[in-house]
């Protein structure tokens, strides 16, 4: 079993006693525990701001605990963990036979070391045992960054939706399962 996949089994969280090799990239299920490291992990990805993303925009993907437990209705979250740090979290949403990604973020201490890429494989997995055709997911436009992960990960650009969010152009990627 891929490492990224190893505390996804059944969709549930692995015991205390599962033994985790380090420097592994673990992804499994969040429980409400977990909210206030993640919104923590939301504050840090987005704080400073990439340039050119309106502040309105960084304020939203930046919630409170609050926010987060509200995010959660009808979304099922994955956490990644390294070493048994919180380092990304993606959310993902069952709607019309497909599979949307959300708020997907990875510690940037973290980037360009398989995290993001256990994450979507996580939700691809996920996506496949609930019998959907397709998972998709949005992103701004000049985050290139994203750009090449969902490029790298199978994803075709399937349209742009100019002005879209807070005046920002966003991309959409679909990926078929």
């Amino acid at each position: 079993m891929a490492p990224e996949q190893e505390a996804v089994r059944g969709g549930e969280r692995s015991g205390p006693s599962a033994e985790k090799p380090s420097g592994v990239v673990v992804v499994e299920r969040i429980t409400h525990q977990d909210v206030p490291a993640i919104c923590g992990l939301y504050r840090k990805v987005w704080d400073p701001a990439p340039s050119g993303v309106p502040p309105e925009l960084v304020k939203a993907w930046q919630p409170t605990p609050l926010e987060f437990t509200s995010w959660m209705g009808g979304v099922t979250y994955f956490a990644a963990r390294k070493d048994g740090r919180l380092v990304g979290v993606v959310g993902c949403e069952l709607r019309h036979g497909s599979c949307r990604m959300v708020h997907l973020v990875v510690d940037p201490e973290f980037r360009r070391q398989g995290v993001a890429t256990a994450l979507v494989g996580a939700a691809v997995e996920w996506t496949k045992k609930g019998n959907v055709a397709s998972i998709w997911v949005d992103s701004l436009y000049g985050l290139e960054s994203a750009t090449g992960l969902f490029r790298h990960l199978g994803f075709t650009l399937v349209g742009v939706l100019h002005q879209h969010e807070w005046g920002e152009d966003v991309n959409f990627w679909e990926r078929i399962v």
